[in-house]
């Protein structure tokens, strides 16, 4: 048995459904559901005896020991976190409280847990931290990649309350000596991304016939990772990782911004044309820049492949189109994420002509 935290957001989803394709161990998933919670995200598990759902908080103490105590887990993997900095300009509390408060109660029930296991468990256990590579700050076009040393530099509120967690994490291995990992990732992207991010919100946007969002010159430049890549360096690194070591896991890709929308419009344009004819990129639309905005990520992911074997399997090219044509087949999961909450959000980030 394995316990799952934020297992009905985007990538631990994802996790949980590609493990119970590979395993019949057990998952307990833990997850709070706030906006980009979504049970229908996990719907072809629905009734799985080896899937066991709990809706709840992981600062709620009380819970995450009986929990704990309930089901004995061999590991726990944490993926639950406010993770947008866009919210996390607006509203940085939120961030606070899950991503430091939330995190320090857990490690708190896990250590208390942890201690208490006979010796063969004990060493047996695990705690997998899934962090971001945002902790690491902006890097200029000439820098290199983000290796696992690389000094914390978080530049909004979302970034340094990971930075903080991933702190925590550290501090909680080298104190007490829980057997911890941490994985740091980078830009994520595939099924059941909540349309607020970059990719799923030019997709859902083009097929509305709504503007494509640019902010400033959209040169700004990411690593992307396809999420189920990502989930199989989790379960790597769960496997396999030196306890208290941190892996970065990247997708060996940068690409500016604008180049992105460039190609969700050209696969649309292939796979969906405009019923009004032309081209997908008549849409795009450069907005004013967020405040604080990063201009360059790239991940140095040679430690988890020198130590752990392991490298994404999908190229850009193929993660992209296998995420547009997932989101042209599903569009009612779509709809059903659309809340009245999401336009309004929406319509405060990028203005009333977007959400419309």
């Amino acid at each position: 048995m394995i316990l799952v935290t934020g297992g009905a957001g985007f990538i631990g989803s994802n996790f949980v459904l590609d493990w119970l394709a590979q395993s019949d161990e057990p998952v307990v998933n833990l997850d709070r559901l706030t906006y980009a919670g979504n049970l229908q995200n996990l719907a072809s598990v629905q009734g799985d005896a080896r899937h066991v759902f709990v809706q709840g908080d992981i600062a709620d103490a009380a819970l995450l020991k009986q929990l704990l105590t309930t089901h004995q887990p061999r590991a726990v993997v944490h993926f639950a976190a406010e993770s947008h900095v866009d919210r996390s300009i607006h509203g940085p509390e939120d961030f606070i409280q899950t991503n430091i408060v939330g995190s320090f109660r857990l490690l708190e029930a896990v250590r208390a847990y942890w201690s208490g296991l006979p010796a063969d468990a004990k060493a047996a256990f695990r705690m997998l931290h899934v962090s971001t590579d945002e902790v690491y700050g902006s890097l200029a076009p000439q820098d290199p990649a983000f290796s696992e040393t690389h000094r914390y530099e978080p530049n909004s509120p979302y970034s340094a309350s990971k930075a903080a967690s991933d702190h925590l994490v550290r501090a909680y291995h080298h104190t007490y000596g829980l057997p911890v990992l941490t994985t740091n990732c980078s830009n994520n992207y595939g099924p059941y991304h909540f349309p607020e991010k970059l990719i799923p919100l030019m997709i859902v946007n083009a097929l509305a016939g709504k503007p494509l969002p640019v902010y400033g010159d959209g040169m700004q430049i990411r690593d992307w990772l396809y999420v189920r890549d990502h989930c199989s360096a989790i379960r790597r690194v769960l496997q396999a990782g030196r306890m208290g070591e941190v892996y970065n896991v990247g997708g060996w890709n940068e690409q500016p911004n604008i180049a992105i929308v460039h190609a969700i419009c050209d696969l649309l344009d292939e796979l969906q044309p405009r019923a009004a004819g032309g081209s997908y990129r008549q849409q795009i639309t450069y907005v004013a820049d967020r405040p604080g905005h990063d201009r360059r990520y790239a991940i140095d992911a040679r430690k988890i492949e020198s130590e752990l074997g392991w490298r994404p399997a999908e190229t850009f090219a193929t993660g992209l189109r296998k995420t547009v044509a997932w989101y042209l087949a599903n569009g009612e999961w779509v709809r059903g994420v659309q809340s009245g909450a999401y336009r309004d959000w929406v319509n405060k980030q990028y203005g009333a002509a977007v959400a419309a």
